[in-house]
C-alpha cells in the first residue's frame, strides 16, 4: 500500500478568512467583551468528513480562523509578519462535545485564561448558533517569536498593553471546566 503524496503546491499554502485584512484600529475606550465573540462560520461542505459531521482537523482550522480574528483584534496582522514578529501555537487540546454538520450555524468566543510577555493561553469555545449546544472547546499556548532569530521574544509594548486590557476585562470569566486537562487514561 503506497501514501498519497498530493499536498499543497509549493506557494500556495492554507489561507485564513481574514487573509490580507489590515489589523483594526484598537481604541482604548471601546468595551472589550468578556469573551470576545469574533466569528461565526457556517459548516461548510468541504469542511464535512465520510462520517457525515464536521471532521476534526476542521475544529482547529475554525479555531485557528478566530485565533487569527483575534490577532487582527490586536494588531498583528501580515504587516506586523513582515516585520519580523508573529504568534506561533505550541501546544492546542481540543475536546469535541458533540457533532457539527453540514449547513449548521457556529458561534465562536474567545476568552484570554492567561498572558505574559511572551506568552497567551486562550480558549474558544464553539455552539450551535441556534441551539446554544456546546459543540467542542479550544485550549491553546501561543508565543511570541521573533522569526529571523528563530525564538520566542517579548512583545513589543504597545501588543503587551492591548493584551493585558483583554486579560483584564477576562478576568471575571470563570475557568471552563475543560482547561487545563491533560490526556490520560484513568486507571480504577
Amino acid at each position: 500500500m503506497s501514501l498519497p503524496n498530493d499536498g499543497p503546491s509549493p506557494g500556495h499554502g492554507l489561507r485564513t478568512p481574514l487573509e490580507g485584512e489590515k489589523a483594526l484600529p484598537w481604541d482604548d475606550a471601546a468595551v472589550i467583551h468578556a469573551p470576545l465573540q469574533l466569528i461565526a462560520p457556517v459548516v461548510g461542505q468541504e469542511w464535512v468528513d465520510y462520517n457525515g459531521h464536521m471532521s476534526e482537523s476542521c475544529y482547529l482550522l475554525v479555531f485557528g480562523d478566530q485565533s487569527d480574528a483575534f490577532f487582527r483584534l490586536i494588531g498583528i496582522d501580515e504587516d506586523y509578519r513582515a516585520g519580523g514578529h508573529s504568534l506561533f501555537t505550541v501546544q492546542t487540546m481540543i475536546f469535541n462535545l458533540a457533532e457539527a454538520r453540514l449547513g449548521d450555524p457556529l458561534v465562536l468566543a474567545l476568552h484570554l485564561l492567561d498572558a505574559d510577555e511572551k506568552r497567551l493561553h486562550i480558549f474558544h469555545t464553539m455552539h450551535h448558533r441556534e441551539t446554544g449546544e456546546l459543540l467542542a472547546t479550544g485550549e491553546q499556548m501561543l508565543v511570541h517569536v521573533d522569526m529571523v532569530a528563530g525564538k520566542s521574544c517579548p512583545m513589543p509594548p504597545e501588543l503587551y498593553r492591548k493584551v493585558m486590557a483583554i486579560r483584564q476585562a477576562h478576568a471575571v470569566l470563570p475557568l471552563p471546566a475543560q482547561a487545563g486537562r491533560n490526556i490520560a487514561i484513568r486507571r480504577g
